[in-house]
């Protein structure tokens, strides 16, 4: 019985293969980031506080369309902390921060879901480095302890974070769930110091500026300290070697399936 010959793949077929595949989704995300990056510097977002910009609408809609500018804005790489001051400065403490969780846990949820439909598949294959695999697995196993610890702790960027963890096969409840817990502190502080910035040396105005730095300073001062403990604990190789009457034990092979540790005296320098 004869074998019928296959079809031929058509144009527009190999035409939608080369457009869909992954490192052409992860070439459209690099451009719309490019684009978004672009338009915030030429824009500069920090006028929204010098300007006081006010939305044409009251109460309830007000504070819905600020969240959705804000979630807009982060996923398009507007800093989070002018947007924070924006919201305390526009709507005060305690509605400006719920507006801006609310616009930060859209952000976010923009920002992951085009980092897995357009940079997951092209990028996974690539996570084969030693800290970029336990990453991986500390994302991927442990989604929201991991993802609250990043929102919690200073200094790790909003945007980075965010398709870092797209990346992983982290889960959306864990994501979002995390992210709008962990962000809760800072942007309450951020919130307060721009509902008091017309009076900087008010009580609040200072207990929010330095709820915003000294967690900075101490996550520095922590990271410092491990990077010298780390520095003090290695022994440079040479130093090893070129200790006098020093006994050196490493494996020596006399057979490709057993490789034996011996020791081998190492003789004076002259």
């Amino acid at each position: 019985m004869p074998v019928p010959a296959p079809r031929p793949v058509g144009a527009a077929a190999r035409c939608s293969a080369v457009l869909f595949s992954p490192w052409s989704r992860l070439s459209l995300l690099a451009v719309l980031l490019a684009a978004a990056a672009t338009t915030v510097a030429l824009h500069e977002p920090q006028r929204l506080l010098a300007q006081g910009w006010r939305p044409p609408l009251t109460g309830a809609d007000a504070l819905a369309l600020f969240a959705l500018a804000y979630g807009v804005g982060t996923a398009a790489l507007v800093p989070r902390p002018v947007l924070n001051l924006a919201s305390g400065a526009l709507f005060g403490a305690a509605l400006g921060t719920a507006a801006a969780v609310a616009g930060t846990v859209l952000g976010a949820g923009l920002a992951f879901g085009l980092g897995r439909l357009l940079g997951q598949d092209a990028l996974r294959p690539l996570l084969r480095g030693r800290w970029l695999a336990a990453g991986d697995r500390q994302l991927s196993r442990r989604g929201f302890r991991s993802m609250l610890l990043l929102r919690v702790l200073p200094g790790i960027p909003f945007v980075v974070s965010n398709y870092g963890a797209s990346v992983s096969r982290m889960r959306w409840p864990a994501f979002l769930s995390a992210t709008a817990l962990g962000c809760v502190p800072n942007t309450a502080a951020y919130a307060v110091a721009g509902s008091r910035a017309a009076d900087p040396t008010s009580p609040a105005f200072l207990a929010a500026s330095a709820f915003i730095a000294v967690p900075g300073l101490a996550a520095a001062a922590v990271a410092w300290r491990r990077r010298a403990r780390l520095r003090g604990s290695e022994v440079p190789a040479e130093a090893a070697e070129g200790a006098p009457g020093r006994t050196v034990t490493g494996p020596v092979r006399t057979n490709p399936r057993r490789s034996p540790a011996v020791s081998l005296p190492v003789p004076d320098r002259p």
